[in-house]
């Protein structure tokens, strides 16, 4: 399982690291800044369009744009950045209600005091956004770590003996690794596939805790 445990973490690892920051920031946007309304039509738009896309589209997308005309090859980043643009409008949504759910009171009161509009979003908004901000990305990792049909396209692989080392090697996930084993008759690969669920949940208890507990520090300190 050791591969696919790898492949799981680097995928899920890197695509959180892209799409929290990026939702965030367009969550932001469309709360906090109300100027330039094409721009902002266009990623609503866009976010909705993104919503409602099968998973397996953006493996396709992902597969023949960044992994041929790019040249990234099949590798984790390619799978990184089609998790990231596919948990993004969940992230970014759940960004927006916990913009929205800061009363306007401390903004008026933070421009009163001649704060500009970015330091009141640095030290008056974001600080009280971000708890409920962190229970998207715990969704959206939840998310990223399920998927099985985007990777499959991109990775074309089912078992590999090597340990990924870096983003652009090959790779594999946990929930490749299960289908491969739960699609063989023998018993032997059936008490495997019992194991690799209870690893798989395992390691979405511990990212999700660890979520959680930075949640409620993040709480206890406003």
């Amino acid at each position: 399982m050791l591969p696919a445990i790898y492949g799981t973490l680097w995928t899920v690892g890197l695509s959180t690291l892209m799409s929290f920051p990026l939702g965030i920031a367009t969550a932001i946007y469309l709360n906090e800044y109300s100027g330039m309304e094409k721009l902002r039509s266009f990623l609503q738009i866009n976010l909705n369009s993104l919503a409602g896309v099968p998973s397996v589209i953006f493996g396709v997308v992902g597969l023949g744009f960044l992994s041929y005309v790019l040249g990234l090859g099949r590798s984790i980043l390619v799978g990184a950045i089609v998790l990231a643009f596919l948990t993004l409008p969940l992230v970014t949504v759940s960004a927006l209600e916990a913009l929205k759910a800061v009363p306007d009171d401390l903004r008026f009161g933070g421009y009163a005091l001649g704060a500009t509009r970015w330091e009141v979003i640095k030290y008056i908004v974001l600080p009280r956004a971000l708890p409920m901000m962190l229970t998207g990305s715990i969704l959206a990792t939840s998310r990223a770590m399920g998927e099985a049909a985007p990777i499959l396209v991109i990775s074309g692989l089912l078992f590999i003996r090597e340990v990924p080392a870096s983003p652009l090697d090959r790779f594999t996930v946990m929930p490749l690794l299960l289908y491969n084993w739960i699609s063989r008759p023998q018993l032997e690969f059936r008490e495997l596939a019992s194991a690799g669920i209870i690893v798989l949940l395992l390691m979405l208890i511990l990212l999700n805790a660890v979520a959680i507990y930075l949640r409620y520090r993040l709480s206890r300190r406003q």
